[in-house]
């Protein structure tokens, strides 16, 4: 048996904007997802996904054929999950295809430490531990399957705080120092609702870009300012100017202004706009807030952080 494991992925700083170019600020979280592969006699792949409670989820039996996965004759119906593995799988194939040259077979479960539905990287973590097994590149099997800047390829590989940069549509990953010492009054909200990335950068495509240039050099510079952060009230301000820039780029509200209006604190959407979690600043007092609204899941900055 071979066992890989990934870690989910939070973008602090740079969402949207380090698709074209920005340097982004990333974290890779405690909750990850292990897969194990066992060789098998019988060909093809039995294929089953546990969630963070170890309950099954989803269950899908491929066969090989004609240099292509497919889903095994009988099996169920094709569903939104059994596609998207097809699809990966074959990528995965593509970039390897020596690795299938010889009929094997494969029972392969997959474990999540966290909810699905919390954005912090299923897709991701599943997509770097299929590179791992079939010794392929992450990012190349990111590309042909859901695409994106790929920072959160690189989350699941970190073990610590990083920057992310796309330069010449090469990524760069930077280990970095990002340990604040107000971190007992940070922590992360779960909005009730996972966020559809693709439509979201899609979104942001359609808007002007006209100024393009100047966001991405703006938000650079608020990263490098985020990574030097000595105090609290400073993080706040960056954490609202941020909002402010992103705000505009997006033609949309800040989350805060929608939901949370009275909020004492500060609050910073992470990644794609609308949904997953947020960031937000105050006390264990200050949390109640959330929960009187009920947004039961919040999760402190030291349990939440690699």
């Amino acid at each position: 048996m071979k066992t890989f494991y990934s870690h989910g992925k939070l973008l602090i700083t740079g969402e949207y904007a380090v698709l074209d170019g920005a340097k982004a600020l990333a974290l890779p979280t405690k909750y990850g997802q292990e897969m194990q592969v066992n060789n098998t006699d019988k060909p093809g792949i039995s294929w089953t996904s546990l969630d963070e409670n170890g309950e099954k989820w989803f269950e899908g039996d491929f066969i090989f054929k004609k240099d292509q996965f497919l889903l095994k004759e009988g099996n169920t119906k094709p569903d939104h999950t059994n596609t998207r593995l097809l699809e990966i799988l074959n990528a995965a194939r593509d970039l390897n295809p020596e690795f299938f040259s010889e009929y094997k077979g494969f029972q392969i479960t997959t474990k999540l430490e966290f909810n699905r539905n919390w954005g912090l990287g299923s897709s991701s973590t599943l997509i770097n531990n299929i590179a791992s097994w079939l010794d392929i590149d992450a990012y190349k099997l990111l590309e042909k399957t859901f695409g994106g800047s790929g920072y959160d390829i690189a989350a699941a590989q970190q073990d610590s705080a990083f920057t992310y940069q796309l330069i010449q549509g090469q990524a760069s990953v930077l280990k970095s120092q990002f340990d604040p010492q107000f971190r007992e009054q940070l922590f992360f909200v779960y909005l009730n609702q996972k966020q559809n990335s693709r439509e979201a950068i899609a979104h942001y495509r359609s808007q002007p870009q006209e100024n393009i240039g100047v966001l991405t050099e703006k938000i650079s510079g608020l990263t490098e300012q985020f990574l030097q952060c000595e105090s609290l009230s400073k993080f706040r301000l960056l954490m609202d100017l941020h909002e402010t820039l992103i705000s505009k780029a997006i033609n949309q509200p800040k989350i805060k202004t929608r939901l949370f209006p009275d909020f004492s604190g500060s609050i910073k959407s992470l990644g794609a706009w609308g949904g997953d979690f947020i960031l937000a600043t105050g006390s264990k007092e200050d949390q109640q807030y959330f929960r009187d609204k009920n947004y039961q899941t919040i999760i402190p900055f030291s349990n939440m952080v690699l």
